[in-house]
């Protein structure tokens, strides 16, 4: 970001305000639809599962839509990243309905995804479009990507600070100046209260009983960050392997979900793993009373990875959610700490280590399970940060500050 004096901050300010609320409550609007949305289509899929069994029909369309349409929106939060780090065009509008649709046919006809990738693209690319209309130029529109990231977190997820601070730590704070901080609130909030207005309801989670902190569960809390820290590093590679195995050996690009499809549909619906198909919130929510089995989690990243490599689009966030949360489940058979409070920790902790955003999760996960587990959450965010690897979710992603000097200077 260009520095300003004072005087031309508070000049600006105004402009950059009326900026703000317009993406939070366009931004905020688009989530509001698209949880509607997806939870229809969730619910169809649900009591009509035999469409699992067109998975390959849903991933053709999706397949061809970016084929014939969506080409130079095909990286998704990457092309936000890369526009941010190096600003070239205005990203497209047409990454909004694209990855609207997109997800929602993968979740209609049952593929692993979540829903964060779609909220932020489609909040980068509303954003973006002020660009034109403000007449702002490249520095300028570094802040505008920052808004839109921070409006479709935000309002996607309920968690306005998190989505705040989401934005410009996983941008690596690169330049973030005062002016960048507030407005990011000021968005995320906006983004927040539309989604409220529109009567949208989130899931609510809770950590009932929060143990004291004592020596023997600051270790059992750092053995689940590290254990976080791994899945996260699993999750990252898997996707990231299944999308170059299926571009290096389909070179027709509609038919990589097509034949994903058919691999998803047998495995979901020829065996049985339902509960790994969609978002899994159910799960989620389950696995914060009662133990899952030790290797939901590993079903979990399997799916997603291949899921969003075979070209299906979702988020992963949402995934990365249902891996962390059963991993703490299962731990609790072996781990002398409240359930609740174990898979509250892996929740955001696996979040932390794929996105390189520690501080964000560890915010989120006061914002969502309150203050108490703060510190526990706190301690198991950072050592997932720290013990999941150089390479994230997002492969456009810089990796910068005290992970960075220590991957590069050890390992």
């Amino acid at each position: 970001m260009t520095s300003q004096n004072p005087k031309q901050f508070l000049l600006s300010l105004p402009k950059w305000i009326l900026i703000c609320v317009l993406i939070g409550i366009l931004s905020g609007s688009a989530s509001a639809f698209f949880l509607v949305s997806l939870e229809w289509v969730t619910q169809f899929r649900i009591q009509h599962d035999w469409i699992i069994w067109l998975l390959p029909f849903g991933g053709f369309l999706v397949g061809l839509s970016y084929y014939y349409w969506g080409e130079s929106v095909a990286k998704g939060n990457n092309l936000l990243l890369e526009e941010y780090e190096n600003p070239k065009k205005v990203i497209p509008f047409k990454m909004a309905p694209l990855v609207l649709l997109g997800t929602l046919l993968t979740h209609l006809f049952g593929g692993s995804a979540g829903r964060e990738g779609t909220a932020v693209q489609m909040g980068g690319a509303i954003a973006d479009q002020f660009t034109k209309f403000f007449k702002l130029d490249n520095s300028e529109r570094k802040m505008l990507i920052i808004l839109g990231i921070s409006a479709g977190f935000a309002s996607v997820f309920g968690t306005p600070l998190a989505g705040a601070i989401f934005a410009l730590e996983v941008l690596y704070f690169s330049k973030i100046n005062f002016k960048s901080i507030l407005l990011s609130f000021v968005v995320a909030y906006a983004a927040y209260f539309t989604v409220e207005f529109w009567e949208i309801k989130h899931t609510h989670y809770s950590i009932p009983v929060v143990p004291e902190l004592s020596l023997n569960n600051i270790i059992f809390t750092l053995i689940v960050g590290i254990s976080s820290g791994f899945a996260a590093l699993l999750f990252s590679r898997s996707t990231h392997f299944w999308g170059s195995l299926f571009s290096k050996n389909i070179k027709y690009p509609p038919l990589r979900p097509v034949i994903g499809g058919v691999v998803l549909a047998i495995a979901i619906a020829g065996f049985g793993f339902t509960k790994f198909s969609g978002l899994g919130v159910p799960v989620i929510v389950d696995s914060f009373s009662n133990p899952n089995q030790w290797y939901d989690f590993l079903l979990k990243i399997l799916f997603t990875g291949f899921t969003l490599g075979a070209g299906f689009k979702g988020g992963e966030v949402t995934p990365l959610f249902f891996v962390g949360a059963t991993l703490g489940s299962a731990l609790s058979t072996v781990i002398p700490m409240p359930i609740a409070l174990l898979a509250g920790i892996g929740f955001v902790a696996v979040f932390s280590g794929a996105t390189h955003t520690p501080i964000a999760c560890t915010i989120m996960g006061m914002e969502l399970f309150g203050i108490a587990p703060g510190i526990f959450i706190a301690i198991a965010c950072t050592i997932a940060y720290f013990s999941s690897g150089s390479v994230g979710i997002y492969k456009s992603q810089i990796v910068k500050g005290a992970k960075y000097k220590l991957y590069q200077r050890f390992l």
